[in-house]
């Protein structure tokens, strides 16, 4: 990682006072390393080379936007996730009562209220129309998926004098943002454009948490529960819970983790094979595990085992993103197959949770991370930060940039604490 990659675009210097009062400010040099390990930043100290390190998130003195003259729009796209209306709610407040910006949009549908050819009318936001919304799933706003052209877009924003941009959702909404960004940029418009990473599957890259993620790991605790108790209560029962994670299967691992009544973990890091007698084949293991304890439960993200769809075509969703094939059908299926072929009895009870633990409202720590996010985007915005990802990296929020986040998927390290720590709660 180079310095360089870690810089922030800004739309000019802030030199108007902030309007907060009673708070610490951050300090615009103050910054959080990318790497913590002291022998790595020895080396960089003795190369006189500048450690790579995120800007720190959080109000500054000096503030880039006039808040007396500034116009504000929100807007979530890509999948639903829990803690949507938390952030919605927070940007909200921060924007109108702490910065006291008179006018907070609220975009309809995702990118496609940008563009008018849909007839998608803006909401107007304020204290009273978001007080109780945190307390319901999904978003005000509605969403979609699918990319507008970045012109039509700065175009909206222009005509509406939108000078703050809120695009809360996962890496498309993030690049969709960049490209908004960009296109401002070549226009010459001073307009703040922030993303706000949503994605339960945790795959952000160069952020360690996204908002959302909690819930759904406490959601699928709760399903793991349930599936405990039907495959006991049954002859030879199984669990098979299907959990989100297309490309990363953090949730998979920490709801094993957090739930030791799972016996197996399979997610899309970790190859497996069905019944050819490997190391890797699960079927046979699994009937070794039915003969010695007679239940068992199954935690299977829903982008694991992709590789056992033969001759099955590619398909896309309206973002671009690949449809994975029912990994938690296909496993039901080929249990039930594998146990008949030997003539012998088994009970699958099939929990697929895709939906259900993605709209659910936040809870807890979860949601109180929703608030933080949303506050320190609008601290980054006011400033004049733009192209950005509102991150969080150990104990800090931070400003990561657009293309730095959207560089890779975050996955799970098959030589890291978390797997070494699921492979040890598990048989397979």
């Amino acid at each position: 990682m180079k310095a360089e990659d870690f810089r922030i675009s800004k739309l000019g210097k802030a030199t108007i006072a902030s309007p907060i009062r009673q708070i610490e400010f951050i300090s615009d040099e103050a910054a959080v390393a990318y790497d913590s390990d002291p022998h790595l930043l020895a080396q960089y100290l003795r190369r006189g080379v500048e450690i790579p390190a995120f800007e720190q998130a959080g109000p500054r003195a000096k503030i880039y936007h006039d808040p007396a003259w500034t116009k504000a729009a929100i807007l979530t796209a890509g999948g639903l996730c829990p803690g949507l209306n938390d952030v919605i709610k927070f940007l909200t407040r921060t924007l109108r009562i702490q910065y006291g910006v008179p006018l907070v949009y609220g975009i309809r549908y995702g990118y496609r209220g940008l563009n008018p050819d849909h007839k998608l009318q803006p909401i107007l936001l304020d204290d009273a129309n978001t007080d109780d919304i945190h307390e319901s799933g999904g978003t005000i706003l509605g969403s979609s998926r699918g990319a507008e052209d970045p012109v039509v877009m700065v175009d909206t924003l222009a005509r509406m004098n939108i000078n703050v941009l809120f695009c809360i959702g996962g890496d498309g909404t993030a690049r969709g943002a960049h490209d908004i960004a960009q296109e401002a940029a070549r226009r010459g418009l001073s307009i703040s454009v922030i993303a706000i990473p949503k994605t339960i599957d945790n795959d952000i890259a160069f952020i360690d948490k996204s908002f959302g993620f909690e819930t759904a790991v406490y959601m699928a605790g709760m399903f793991a529960t349930g599936a405990h108790s039907e495959a006991k209560g049954a002859y030879n029962g199984i669990g098979l819970i299907k959990v989100m994670g297309r490309d990363s299967g953090f949730i998979a691992a920490y709801a094993t983790l957090a739930n030791s009544y799972v016996n197996y973990c399979l997610v899309p890091e970790e190859k497996f094979t069905l019944d050819d007698d490997g190391p890797h084949a699960l079927l046979p293991h699994l009937a070794a595990r039915m003969e010695e304890k007679h239940h068992a439960v199954i935690m299977v993200a829903e982008g694991a085992g992709q590789e056992l769809f033969e001759n099955a075509a590619a398909q896309r969703d309206a973002s671009g993103n690949l449809l994975n094939k029912d990994i938690g059908l296909l496993l039901k299926e080929k249990i039930n197959d594998y146990f008949k072929a030997r003539s012998l009895e088994v009970n699958v009870k099939y929990f697929d949770l895709a939906y259900t633990i993605r709209s659910v409202p936040a809870h807890g720590a979860d949601a109180v991370f929703c608030a933080m996010l949303a506050q320190n985007a609008v601290h980054a915005a006011m400033a004049g930060r733009t192209d950005m990802v509102i991150g969080h990296w150990g104990t800090h929020f931070t400003h990561v940039p657009i293309a730095l986040a959207t560089r890779e998927r975050k996955k799970i390290k098959l030589d890291s604490p978390l797997w070494t720590s699921v492979k040890a709660t598990t048989i397979f």
